[in-house]
């Protein structure tokens, strides 16, 4: 016979881990619904940070450089998550690292002078 004892802390967790996550995403909306705060107006079903109203029809037509900048912006910031542990350990990691990530930046800064010569920058 098995003895599943063994197992009773990790239920235990994961019940304490399911409680919490189900308290962190429902309490917040029982809350605001409680006070008030759940009061659709024109404000606040305004768009604000997009740049175009969300509730029209979903196949509308926009710009594609909102996605081509979306892209750069997300090529150089994992440049800058590379960079920094990168930046932090170059002296005792050696000239092998040095060159590599010489390699990583001359690559992409390739990668910005093709999408600056194919316009993907430039904003009309």
């Amino acid at each position: 016979m098995v003895d599943l004892s063994q197992y009773l802390p990790i239920l235990m967790f994961l019940g304490i881990a399911i409680v919490l996550s189900s308290a962190f995403v429902f309490l917040p909306m029982v809350v605001s619904r409680l006070t008030g705060s759940h009061q659709p107006s024109v404000e606040k079903l305004s768009e604000y940070e997009c740049g175009f109203p969300a509730f029209e029809d979903p196949r509308s037509q926009f710009d594609v450089r909102f996605y081509l900048v979306a892209i750069l912006f997300i090529v150089f910031d994992l440049e800058a998550a590379f960079l920094y542990p990168w930046a932090v350990s170059v002296f005792s990691l050696g000239w092998t690292a040095w060159g590599a990530m010489m390699v990583f930046i001359a690559e992409l800064a390739l990668g910005l002078v093709y999408a600056w010569k194919k316009g993907a920058l430039d904003w009309e």
